[in-house]
């Protein structure tokens, strides 16, 4: 994971450290909600820097917005993934796509 808990502590102008596990988990769960998103496990497709760059900047704001709106998690109160995480998210989709039919996985492909 490239993004910090100190980077989330900076986004989220938290000085203390009173939050440090609850944030490792929101970074985390972040993390596996975009790359789950995508549908990508590939180690490879994430040491692209366009990708990284954009991974960085969703993951900073999802798990900010975790943090700042904990009802989100909650069992009684559901909020959705805030739009400018969505746009990376189908982002990130798109340039996911390209990657595999750079790699040639559509190649054999015949719709039914």
């Amino acid at each position: 994971m490239a993004v910090s808990k100190e980077d989330l502590k900076t986004s989220l102008r938290i000085d203390g450290t009173a939050d440090d596990t609850l944030l490792d988990g929101y970074l985390l769960a972040a993390e596996n909600y975009i790359k789950n998103a995508i549908g990508v496990d590939e180690d490879e497709f994430y040491q692209d820097k366009s990708v990284t760059s954009l991974m960085d900047v969703a993951i900073i704001a999802l798990a900010s917005g975790y943090y700042t709106f904990r009802t989100s998690l909650s069992l009684v109160a559901a909020f959705p993934v805030d739009l400018a995480t969505n746009s990376i998210i189908a982002q990130l989709r798109g340039v996911y796509a390209k990657y595999l039919a750079d790699k040639g996985v559509f190649d054999d492909y015949k719709p039914a």
